[in-house]
């Protein structure tokens, strides 16, 4: 009999040990380079973390280093990793609301997304990540614009007739609805297919319109402005359970750190789109601006389009699409 004790508690040692282990390091995963600004997000909360001294570590593997882009969400949610930076459309398999993030027209500017993140459309889509044991500690979206090889770029009829990249299946319907012909591949494979001359346009965020040298390529550049009609939910994501399991000093040292990161995340977003335009400019390439008028006609297109279909697909997606529509 003492022997079994003896065993039951030499179990529950190593189990405490194995628990501790994992509550003082925690591995974030995400597919950037420590040059982009969703690392620089994740280092700050690692830093600040490890500065508050609760004895929490944040270990971040960038690169695609640990997990594949795409495969990040649903090890996430099952406890195999405990921190993310992604593109949440791209879990829009598994919960299709998601793909709401990745919406055209849904979105006006910087502002208006750092409304839409404190708002009941997000508490909403909060609700559907706390049923896969997923949080959001960072809230944060991207920006991004449209290149033309010949052309410009600002309203719908800009498009027709077009070989068009778009970055998400969202954006393709509705620039098929603009009569534009869909070409789809990476943001990598812009570059070669404008070379080529297999597409005539496309819409990809500020950052990879740079880092991609697509100015080499277009003769006109529409960027992120007043209004913008491409923007992009990529916040980092923690898993619930192992956020809970933490102490109170550990769980506040996070929110800290997290409100910190949130804040240096929208002034970045911003600058990115100031920086391409300048990057585009100074390469010689026309710089374009979208009007509002030019915003409202595209977000009538994805009201017929997009919206539309989202609506058709998903259960509950026009509450969904609402929330999101009612915040100004």
């Amino acid at each position: 009999m003492k022997s079994i004790v003896k065993s039951a508690v030499a179990a529950l040692a190593i189990a405490s040990v194995g628990t501790l282990a994992q509550a003082t390091e925690l591995r974030l995963s995400h597919q950037w380079s420590n040059k982009d600004v969703r690392h620089k997000v994740a280092q700050i909360v690692a830093d600040e973390v490890a500065a508050a001294n609760v004895d929490l570590n944040i270990k971040i593997f960038g690169s695609k280093s640990l997990f594949k882009p795409r495969e990040q969400y649903k090890p996430l949610s099952r406890g195999q990793l405990d921190m993310t930076v992604l593109p949440l459309s791209y879990a829009g398999g598994q919960q299709p609301a998601y793909n709401l993030t990745l919406m055209p027209g849904l979105v006006k500017n910087h502002d208006h997304a750092a409304r839409l993140s404190n708002s009941p459309f997000m508490e909403a889509l909060e609700a559907k990540m706390a049923e896969d044991d997923v949080m959001v500690l960072v809230h944060g979206y991207l920006a991004g614009g449209f290149v033309g090889k010949d052309k410009c770029i600002t309203k719908p009829s800009d498009v027709e007739g077009l070989q068009t990249r778009a970055a998400g299946k969202s954006f393709e319907q509705m620039l098929a609805g603009a009569g534009a012909s869909i070409a789809s591949m990476a943001s990598s494979e812009i570059y070669n297919a404008m070379q080529t001359g297999v597409l005539q346009a496309a819409n990809s965020s500020s950052s990879s319109f740079v880092s991609y040298r697509i100015y080499e390529q277009a003769s006109c550049y529409t960027p992120a402005g007043d209004v913008a009609l491409w923007f992009m939910y990529q916040p980092l994501l923690m898993n619930k359970t192992t956020f809970e399991g933490l102490t109170e000093a550990q769980q506040n040292a996070l929110l800290a750190a997290a409100e910190k990161a949130e804040a240096f995340y929208l002034e970045e977003a911003k600058k990115e789109d100031v920086v391409s335009a300048k990057v585009f400019a100074d390469a010689g390439v026309q710089i374009a601006q979208m009007s509002v008028e030019d915003f409202e006609a595209w977000r009538a297109l994805a009201k017929e389009t997009s919206y539309k279909k989202f609506v058709e697909e998903v259960k509950d997606g026009q509450k969904l699409l609402d929330l999101a529509l009612a915040v100004e």
